[in-house]
């Protein structure tokens, strides 16, 4: 199946060189160069994934990622970040995007990741068709639908990945995960040397779901193994089937 791409990227030689290797894996390509057309062309048009650049004429990266997550439809988002700028991918995910390719590009890795995040998206519309659940355990509850997560009925915003993260391990309790396997898993690749993403995540999800993230009751620490989603919580976990 020919996925739909979007790339929204200023400079053109660099445009049309992500479009000539994703045309090569099958994927059906439209180029904007201003961040406003490319947002006008987001929101118009369904996409399975949109490589984002930051720094772009009328409208930048950042402010397109945060208003295409306002909306309740979820595409994919790989952002192009400067090397130089750590900043730059922080706040990306913290708005919502779902992986990030540092310039200058290396086009296997980005067609690695490519192909991780479509790999995801077909997963997910593949589940699309069996029941829709609920995860509750404790006072959490995380609706894999809505892709939302409250705590005593309080909302918790988290990133994309950070939701990804939680909803694998709440759907799987008492599973020791390996962090090469939640790279696998959540992000669709498993390169060494990655594994710290892993841990970042995780420590950022703990500071929003934990009371003492320093000693977590969700999601605890297996030393020397990896992690797992804790068994035997009041009223969970389990899962429900939304009427």
């Amino acid at each position: 199946m020919t996925n739909k791409v979007l790339v929204i990227e200023d400079q053109l030689e660099l445009a049309n060189l992500v479009k000539l290797h994703l045309t090569d894996i099958d994927c059906r390509v439209k180029l904007e160069f201003d961040g406003l057309a490319g947002l006008a062309e987001a929101e118009k048009n369904k996409y399975d994934l949109i490589i984002l650049d930051l720094m772009l004429p009328g409208e930048n990266g950042l402010e397109i990622c945060r208003r295409l997550r306002a909306r309740a439809d979820y595409t994919r988002i790989l952002m192009l970040t400067s090397r130089a700028c750590e900043l730059e991918r922080v706040l990306g995910q913290e708005m919502g995007a779902d992986d990030y390719v540092t310039k200058p590009l290396s086009v296997p890795e980005l067609l690695a990741r490519v192909k991780a995040i479509l790999r995801r998206v077909k997963a997910i519309t593949t589940e699309s068709s069996k029941p829709k659940t609920l995860v509750e355990a404790g006072v959490m509850i995380i609706d894999s639908d809505r892709r939302s997560v409250t705590l005593n009925s309080r909302p918790v915003e988290l990133t994309a990945k950070e939701f990804e993260l939680l909803l694998h391990l709440a759907q799987n309790p008492g599973r020791v995960y390996t962090r090469e396997q939640l790279l696998d898993f959540v992000w669709g690749y498993n390169h060494v040397g990655y594994q710290h993403t892993v841990n970042s995540h995780i420590n950022r999800l703990r500071s929003k779901i934990e009371d003492d993230p320093a000693n977590p009751i969700y999601v605890p620490t297996v030393w020397g193994v990896g992690y797992k989603f804790s068994e035997g919580l009041e009223n969970g976990p389990r899962q429900l089937p939304v009427a």
